[in-house]
């Protein structure tokens, strides 16, 4: 699904009997099809008793209130264990947002308080605490944000359930497979539903970046979230077909329907196999131009899913996740040790390092931090670490170490300037300094690179090329801040356009930086992954793509179907259209004669 479409409201279709075909639009977030009956799950309203207590009840109350977040927390850790088990430590960590929920000093002193002014059972008190912070950031405009208000209405239903008495709410548990259709997946949801039967997932709420997306796309399973008012207008037991690939789920489909879906399936059945056969092929053009292929990770696991999916080596490593989710920062030794299992897990090939960007909605605990008004546009990555140099400074002496040891090189990131890459590179070689004159031994040649995430990076790329090894495009930062859109905000996620002429003309600057100076460049973000789109960046004579490990074989494909120098007569073509819809056709027309059955 290109970034560049339209996500459609959800709609229903007229009905002339029960069983008439319908059809509701939402998203996409986790690619395959599912057909079976549906399983409704609506949310249970949970009846709190409000009653007053005696001043003297109130040690009582707290003493209930201490065990039940105990209790709580215990059922958290055991979850978190299971979904480890299940899918792996990286997505088991969604449930450490809901850790810090029973542990948040703010919210429980608020409710101590309120139980000694207010003399009332503590469950009442402590739901309408919750629900009110809950609220408060379901109404902040940043997707980020508004899970975070889904964890802390998770971790209250528990904690009030814990304070009645009850068991645990656990997922229905029909006999037969199905597709679970829900008001929305919490984490804790996901770990005790039966895996095994759930054929696929449709939701009410949710968006590329929810925890329902997440847990889907870890276990493979069908998902289509942002379906709106789904479980209102649908009942358990109704035969239905959910698309993962666009976000439909098909209530009661017609014969014709599921026909075309069975020849989807043996369709996309075939592409998986083709594109299996490709993992020890290289990525080289049909005119003989060869492209790094390289894989996007966040964590040292993710590193076998690199080589196994076929891509040359790592040509993004989120390094600041190594920060998040927990209560002291990693020291150079820790850094050390993980860069460079990671480096000799893939050498010969490349293993590119971003330095951290903390930041934004990614905060480290043990950084005292002050609330901004725009964080995304303040004090973030390079510049966060500029100013904390005794953050920086391990880590880049770290990655030095780890540069003997494999094929390693560095990125800075959020380049705006000459200027700040200047002091960036000072820094280094501060660094170096240090490691020599200790005797440590390092590579003095490593290859360093900017990321060009920022439009003035970009309009000054000519400036930064001659200080750097390469450039690294990341499309995300660059799309967003170059036609002010947020790509996850649903109000106008149909206004982020990849094949905007803005973002071509700015890639294409870098592009031309890069040649002048003979230096190398390539593309990191979401962008490197979309195949509708792979033309146009062949096209402006990227040397490297990285992608989700999941996404090489096909992208893989995609660059073997086609040759550099048609990719460039596009390009040529394309400079001289106004409008995004305009190129993307153009760059789709040419996706789809050379590898249409890769595009569904």
């Amino acid at each position: 699904m290109s970034l560049a479409k339209i996500d459609k409201p959800a709609t229903l279709l007229p009905m002339t009997d029960e069983s008439a075909e319908t059809r509701f639009h939402g998203v996409g977030v986790s690619p395959g099809i599912a057909r079976g009956n549906i399983q409704v799950m609506r949310d249970e309203f949970e009846e709190i008793e409000r009653y007053r207590i005696e001043p003297s009840q109130i040690p009582a109350e707290i003493a209930r209130f201490e065990s039940a977040l105990v209790q709580t927390r215990i059922q958290i850790l055991e979850m978190q264990q299971k979904i480890a088990e299940a899918i792996g430590t990286k997505d088991a960590g969604i449930f450490d947002a809901h850790l810090l929920v029973v542990e948040d000093r703010t919210l429980i002193d608020e409710v101590l308080r309120k139980l000694e002014c207010d003399q009332v059972n503590v469950e009442a008190i402590f739901h309408d605490v919750a629900a009110k912070y809950a609220e408060t950031l379901g109404q902040i405009d940043d997707p980020y944000l508004r899970e975070r208000a889904l964890d802390i209405q998770d971790v209250m239903r528990r904690v009030v359930r814990n304070l009645q008495g009850k068991a645990p709410k656990i997922m229905p548990q029909p006999g037969e497979a199905h597709i679970l259709v829900a008001h929305n997946l919490t984490p804790s949801d996901a770990a005790s539903m039966d895996r095994d039967r759930v054929l696929g997932i449709a939701t009410d709420l949710g968006s590329r970046t929810s925890h329902t997306a997440i847990m889907a796309r870890s276990l493979t399973i069908p998902a289509a979230v942002g379906l709106h008012d789904v479980t209102e207008k649908v009942e358990s037991g109704a035969m239905a077909l959910l698309d993962g690939y666009t976000g439909l789920l098909i209530v009661n489909p017609l014969p014709e329907t599921l026909t075309y879906y069975g020849k989807v399936e043996v369709r996309q059945s075939e592409v998986s196999k083709e594109l299996a056969v490709l993992r020890d092929r290289s990525a080289t053009t049909r005119d003989g131009d060869h492209v790094v292929l390289s894989a996007n990770i966040e964590l040292p696991d993710d590193v076998t899913s690199v080589s196994a999916n076929g891509a040359e080596g790592i040509g993004l490593y989120r390094t600041e996740f190594l920060y998040l989710d927990r209560d002291s920062l990693p020291g150079e030794e820790e850094q050390y040790q993980t860069y460079r299992r990671v480096a000799e897990s893939v050498r010969p090939h490349p293993l590119i390092i971003r330095t951290f960007d903390l930041g934004g909605d990614k905060i480290a605990g043990g950084i005292d931090v002050s609330d901004e008004l725009n964080p995304f546009l303040g004090w973030r990555a390079i510049r966060f670490c500029l100013e904390h140099l005794e953050v920086f400074k391990p880590q880049l002496r770290a990655i030095l170490r780890a540069s003997e040891l494999g094929n390693v090189k560095l990125m800075f990131p959020m380049i705006s300037g000459k200027a700040e890459l200047s002091r960036a590179l000072e820094v280094l070689d501060e660094c170096k300094t240090e490691l020599a004159s200790a005797g440590i031994p390092f590579n003095a040649e490593m290859q360093i690179g900017a990321m060009i995430e920022i439009p003035s990076a970009a309009i000054c790329s000519e400036s930064l090329a001659p200080q750097v090894d390469f450039f690294s495009i990341g499309t995300n930062d660059l799309i967003q801040y170059a036609i002010a859109v947020d790509r996850v905000n649903e109000r106008i996620a149909h206004l982020y356009e990849p094949s905007h002429p803005a973002v071509l003309r700015l890639i294409k600057m870098v592009a031309d930086a890069a040649r002048k100076h003979q230096i190398w460049f390539g593309v990191c973000g979401e962008m490197a992954g979309d195949i509708e789109l792979t033309p146009l960046l062949l096209g402006l004579g990227v040397d490297e793509l990285s992608v989700s490990p999941a996404l090489v074989p096909r992208v893989k494909s995609a660059i073997r179907n086609v040759s550099r120098e048609e990719c460039e007569e596009l390009v040529e073509e394309v400079l001289f259209l106004d409008t995004p819809a305009a190129i993307l056709e153009r760059s789709l027309h040419l996706a789809r004669e050379r590898y249409g059955e890769l595009l569904g």
